[in-house]
């Protein structure tokens, strides 16, 4: 696994949006997709698709902007995605509370208020929902989770081989298929799966983002989509650690 990006930008609203989607311009490379290859083992993924040691994720639901982020909070730092990118904010000292800061975009948490500050403003934070992060103990084999819904389907990526178990239509179709990597993008989050030598065609698409399950509202990572046989799904996930 590898670092996180340099911070990228919340995108809320009017002047704030403005300013946050400047951060994102300056501050993130342009995506350079990777050859497609074939490999006999599982590659190493994004460590921004990971909770790291965080036992949970957080969803906040933050104001003037209307905006939505997923938090994991470790040790040393704390990780923080919005619905455009993600940062990994070392904890700073501050007299109450617990604040995180890379920069300046800072993350301050008070119980179940936190605010977040950038150079052009502030965003006003409060506790929607949690999440036990997944564990290898739940998901044995499983370096990688995704889910969606209407109709339930889910995905799980091998940890020791380029394969990945697709059930869709409420479990009723099961289906595993090898794959290549056609976009492995660590510094902004995003890897690109595709079918190695199959028919159907498949692709797999998974961004690390603020995301929240369509149904319970849960906190995830990361967003992903599935196109399989024609059809799309869209749901969340979340990387799953030894």
């Amino acid at each position: 696994m590898t670092r996180f990006s340099k911070p990228i930008s919340i995108v809320g609203a009017g002047i704030l949006a403005v300013a946050l989607a400047g951060c994102a311009a300056t501050q993130m490379p342009e995506a350079t997709p990777t050859q497609t290859t074939v490999n006999s083992s599982a590659p190493l993924f994004p460590s921004v698709l990971f909770a790291g040691t965080a036992e949970r994720f957080q969803g906040w639901h933050c104001t003037p902007a209307n905006q939505h982020l997923v938090s994991a909070t470790n040790a040393q730092d704390l990780r923080l995605w919005s619905l455009h990118g993600a940062w990994r904010l070392p904890q700073a000292v501050v007299a109450n509370g617990a604040r995180y800061q890379d920069g300046k975009i800072s993350f301050w948490n008070r119980g179940d208020e936190a605010r977040v500050e950038t150079p052009r403003g502030q965003l006003k934070c409060s506790l929607s929902d949690e999440r036990v992060a997944i564990t290898r103990a739940e998901k044995p084999g499983v370096m990688f989770w995704g889910q969606g819904n209407e109709p339930g389907w889910n995905v799980a990526l091998a940890h020791d081989a380029p394969t990945l178990a697709l059930q869709l239509n409420y479990g009723d179709t099961r289906i595993e298929l090898p794959y290549m990597v056609s976009v492995m993008d660590n510094a902004a989050g995003r890897v690109v799966l595709e079918n190695a030598r199959v028919e159907p065609f498949f692709r797999l698409r998974i961004e690390a983002a603020a995301c929240f399950d369509s149904m319970s509202g849960q906190p995830f990572p990361s967003r992903v989509t599935l196109t399989y046989a024609d059809e799309q799904y869209s749901g969340c996930g979340q990387g799953i650690a030894p």
